[in-house]
C-alpha cells in the first residue's frame, strides 16, 4: 500500500544531535554511523566490546531490562536500533535480539526523554510468519505504542559491497550456471545501503512524514533470476546458463542446512525468498527527493573487477578441493580394492619392487592417497598442498624413468598430472592456512 509523505523543509541546517546507534559494527549500523558523522552529529556507537571513547558496550543477549539502558541514554537525543540476526546461534535468538532487548531499549529511551527512536526492521515484518519476521514485528509494535517520536523502517533486501547477502548473491551470480529456486521468479526490489543511510539521516534531521512505518525499496523491481543476471553483467561476465531447482528440493535442503553455521539457506530464509521483497517505490522516492538507485547501478565500473575476483574466490577453492579430494580418494579405492592386484604388482615390478615389499608399497600408497583425500576436505593448508605436489612430482619422475612409454601413451596418464600440479599451485598460492 502506498504511503503519502509530507516534508518539513527547514531553512537552516539542523542542529548537531547526540545519537546512540546500536549495532554500530554491523553492516547497516556502520553505514548509519558514517552518514550521521558526515552530517555533523555526535555518534555514540553501541557495540559488543567497547574499545574507543565513542563506543559503549551493549549485549542484546543480556541487556533485557530497561534499567540497564538508562545510564547509556544520558544526553542522547536519538536512538537508532540497527541490530539484527538472520540465523539463530546459541543465546543469540530472535526472541532476545529482535524483541526483548529492543523493547527494553525503547522503554528506557522513552523514560529517559530521548526525542526520537528509529527502528530498522525488515520488509515483510508487517505480516510475515517466520520467527525472524514475528520477532521483528513484536518490537515494531511496541515502539509504535510509545509516546515518543518514532519511525519503523522496513527496508527491502539491502545491497552494499561488503554486505554478506550481497557477497552471497554476487558469488552465485558468478557461477557459469545459475541455480534458480522454483524457477527464480521471486520479486525483489533491493535498496542500496547508502540510500537507506541517507533516509535515516533525513528522518532524524526533521523530514516529516505522516506515517511512522516506512517501507523502503530501490528503484528497480525484478525477479531473482534477473537480479543474478544483472550482478553478473555488472561484474563483466558473459550471460550464464540456468537450471531450475524444484521448491520441494530447496525446502528439504533448507531444513538440512537450518543449523549449519553461517548457512545462508535456512527454512526461514527460504520462506522469506519465496514471499519476495518488494513494495511501491513512492515512499522512498519522496524521502530521498528523487528516484532511488536501481540495481543495475549498484556495481560501479571501478568495483567490477575486484568484486568479480571476490565472487569467484568465494566458490573456487571449494570446487578445486572437492575435485582434488575425489581424485585422491578414488585413486586409493581403485588401487586397494578395485584394480586387480596382479596388475598393480606388475607395474611396481618396473621400479624393482617385488613380493611382500611390493604388496606393502601398494597398500601404503593407497593409505597415503586416502589420507591426502580426507585431509583435503578437513584440514586444507599450504603444507598439505606442498606435500601432495611433492608426491605427485616424485611419482611422475619415477614413472617417466621406469616406464617412459607412459609419456607418449594416447590416454596421457602421466601428462594429466600437470593440471593437477597446476591446481595445487593455485591452492598453495591462495591458501591462508599454513
Amino acid at each position: 500500500m502506498s504511503q503519502t509523505l509530507t516534508f518539513a523543509c527547514p531553512t537552516i541546517a539542523p542542529r548537531s544531535m547526540n545519537m546512540l546507534v546500536c549495532g554500530a559494527e554491523g553492516f547497516i549500523g556502520r553505514a548509519l554511523c558514517d552518514a550521521l558523522v558526515r552530517g555533523g552529529h555526535r555518534v555514540r556507537k553501541g557495540v559488543r566490546h567497547a574499545r574507543h571513547d565513542d563506543e559503549v558496550a551493549i549485549d542484546y543477549t543480556a541487556d533485557l531490562d530497561p534499567s540497564v539502558w538508562l545510564p547509556r541514554l544520558r544526553d542522547i537525543d536519538v536512538v537508532i536500533n540497527a541490530v539484527g540476526i538472520l540465523v539463530e546461534r546459541g543465546d543469540q535468538t530472535f526472541e532476545r535480539i529482535h524483541r526483548c532487548a529492543p523493547v527494553a531499549l525503547f522503554e528506557a529511551a522513552s523514560n529517559a526523554g530521548v526525542r526520537h527512536i528509529v527502528q530498522v526492521s525488515a520488509l515483510g515484518a508487517r505480516d510475515g510468519e517466520t520467527a525472524y519476521f514475528t520477532s521483528k514485528r513484536a518490537a515494531d509494535t511496541y515502539l509504535l505504542s510509545l509516546p515518543v517520536a518514532h519511525h519503523v523502517l522496513r527496508p527491502a533486501l539491502v545491497y552494499g559491497p561488503c554486505g554478506s547477502s550481497a557477497r552471497f548473491f554476487r558469488s552465485v551470480a558468478s557461477l557459469p550456471v545459475h541455480p534458480l529456486p522454483a524457477g527464480g521468479h521471486q520479486l525483489l526490489r533491493p535498496i542500496h545501503l547508502d540510500e537507506l543511510a541517507e533516509v535515516v539521516v533525513r528522518l532524524v534531521e526533521g523530514s516529516a512524514t505522516d506515517h511512522p512505518v516506512l517501507d523502503l525499496v530501490g528503484g528497480t523491481q525484478l525477479e531473482y533470476r534477473h537480479m543474478l543476471a544483472t550482478y553478473r553483467a555488472s561484474m563483466g561476465l558473459p550471460p550464464a546458463k540456468s537450471i531450475g531447482i524444484p521448491a520441494a528440493a530447496l525446502g528439504l535442503s533448507a531444513a538440512l542446512l537450518d543449523r549449519v553455521p553461517h548457512s545462508m539457506l535456512t527454512r526461514d530464509t527460504w520462506r522469506m525468498l519465496q514471499s519476495g521483497s518488494t513494495a511501491p517505490v513512492a515512499t522512498t522516492a519522496k524521502l530521498l527527493g528523487r528516484e532511488p538507485a536501481g540495481i543495475e547501478t549498484f556495481v560501479t565500473p571501478a568495483d567490477a573487477l575486484p568484486l568479480r575476483h571476490e565472487a569467484l574466490a568465494a566458490w573456487r577453492p571449494a570446487v578445486l578441493r572437492g575435485a582434488l579430494a575425489i581424485t585422491w580418494i578414488w585413486t586409493a579405492l581403485c588401487s586397494a580394492l578395485i584394480y586387480p592386484q596382479a596388475g598393480s604388482l606388475a607395474l611396481l615390478a618396473h621400479v624393482h619392487l617385488h613380493g611382500g615389499v611390493a604388496i606393502a608399497a601398494l597398500y601404503l600408497a593407497s593409505a597415503l592417497d586416502l589420507a591426502f583425500g580426507v585431509a583435503t576436505l578437513v584440514r586444507p593448508g599450504r603444507r598439505l598442498w606442498a606435500m601432495q605436489g611433492g608426491l605427485i612430482a616424485a611419482y611422475s619422475l619415477a614413472i617417466a624413468i621406469a616406464m617412459p612409454e607412459f609419456l607418449w601413451h594416447p590416454f596421457g596418464p602421466l601428462l594429466k598430472n600437470l593440471p593437477i600440479l597446476a591446481l595445487l599451485f593455485i591452492l598453495f598460492s591462495e591458501e591462508a592456512q599454513p
